[in-house]
């Protein structure tokens, strides 16, 4: 039994398309914000999701061969 389930590729590509969208619509917005980091990080973390699993266990999964 699977403790995390990937999302489909059809569920990926509208999160991803989502993301896009919502950083091309608030470019113009962040340009004079303090906390564009902020939100473009927010962004990331959303297009990098491809399963219920959080995004920085994954990360932290993939790069445990190099540290050890």
């Amino acid at each position: 039994m699977a403790l995390y389930h990937p999302y489909s590729p059809l569920h990926i590509f509208f999160r991803r398309l989502l993301a896009l969208t919502l950083g091309v619509l608030l470019f113009p917005l962040m340009l004079r914000r303090r906390q564009r980091t902020r939100c473009y990080s927010y962004l990331h973390r959303y297009w990098s999701k491809t399963s219920e699993k959080p995004v920085w266990l994954s990360q932290a999964e993939s790069t445990g061969a190099y540290y050890y």
